[in-house]
Parts: C-alpha cells; structure tokens; sequence
C-alpha cells in the first residue's frame, strides 16, 4: 500500500510541478506578434518621416520621427518581457509601403486604430488570463500610446488637406520608458503612463 501511495504522491507533484512551469502560450505568441508590429511601425515611420520632409511637410515629418521612437521603446519593452519568459523573437525584415504623406498618414491612421482597438485589447485579455503582468503592462503602455498617436495623425492630416501645417505642434517629447508621446509645450511634470520624470523625455 506504501508503495501505491508513493507512485501517486510521485505522480501529482510531477503534474503541479508541470503545471506550474508551464509556458504562457498565448502571451508568448502576443508578444512576437507585438513586437513584429511596433518593430515595422518603426521603420514605417522612419521612413514616412523622410518622405515628408522629401515633400517640404517638414513638423509632419517631426510626428512620424516622434512615433517611431515610440514604437521603438514599445518593441523593446515587449522584446524584454519575452526574454523574461525563456523565449527568443525570430529574425525578420519589415515590410511596409511608402506612398505621398497624405497617403502614409492615412496608413499611420488606420494602423494606429487596429492596434488600440483590437490587436492590444486582445493581447491583453490573453496576458490577463494567463497572469502575466509583465506583459499586461508592456501591453497596456503601447495601446495608450497609439490612441495618442492615432488622434496626433488625424490632426496632421487635417492640416495637410487644409494646407495648414504651420498650426501643429513644433516638436515633441517621447519617454524612454513606455514611450508616451507628448506635443511641445503640453508635457506632464512626469509621464501619465509611467511616472518618468519628464526630464528623461527626448525631445524630437
């Protein structure tokens, strides 16, 4: 009888043991996905900044700089949680079209509305039933971000139609940490998402 009670005392703290170290599935495969994206964003917006300034919309192009500094630190900030988890992100090469800046804004516009919508309200469902506040976090920074952004663009479009450019905001100040983007001139004494002194901002 010993012997049986041993087996499965044995067998039940091989099962609590694998339970417990089993792997966050879902959040893992959020998080590649997050990363492709925010890592894209970047170089989209990069490249979006010069074809602006190619076009002489020289504040639009300080935006796009803005937005992918931003998308930059959201990338990092996702990458770090995976490595937290024992996961490595895979190599792969952005892919993005770059059209006249009415047109990349549009883009931007349409981007930014997926990802604060749908893509991150999903993500972050997922991290919160599998409990992974890392994530959670990392998540939720990015989404409040590019609800930022996404109203930054639609104003900039405006502009651009109205041929009123010289009414957006001359500059602006990304925080390294979680990568809130502030207009010149209407900075928090430290940042709303993250408490960062607004010292640290960069300055675009």
């Amino acid at each position: 009888m010993k012997k049986y009670v041993f087996i499965f005392l044995a067998l039940a703290a091989t099962v609590a043991f694998t339970s417990c170290t089993q792997k966050p599935v879902k959040t893992i495969t959020d998080l590649k996905e997050g990363i492709k994206g925010e890592t894209t964003a970047s170089a989209k917006y990069a490249a979006f900044a010069q074809k602006a300034r190619e076009e002489g919309n020289d504040t639009i192009a300080k935006l796009f700089d803005a937005a992918s500094k931003a998308e930059d630190v959201h990338a990092a900030n996702h990458t770090k949680v995976l490595e937290k988890l024992g996961e490595k992100m895979e190599a792969f090469t952005p892919e993005f079209e770059v059209k006249t800046t009415a047109e990349n804004l549009q883009a931007a516009i349409d981007g930014e509305s997926y990802e604060n919508t749908t893509m991150y309200p999903g993500f972050i469902k997922d991290t919160e039933a599998e409990k992974v506040p890392d994530a959670v976090k990392s998540f939720t920074w990015a989404m409040d971000t590019e609800k930022k952004h996404e109203a930054f663009y639609k104003d900039a479009l405006a502009a651009l139609q109205a041929g009123n450019e010289s009414t957006l905001p001359a500059g602006y100040e990304v925080c390294p940490v979680c990568g809130n983007t502030y207009a010149e001139g209407n900075v928090d004494a430290n940042c709303a998402f993250c408490q960062t002194p607004s010292d640290k901002f960069e300055k675009i």
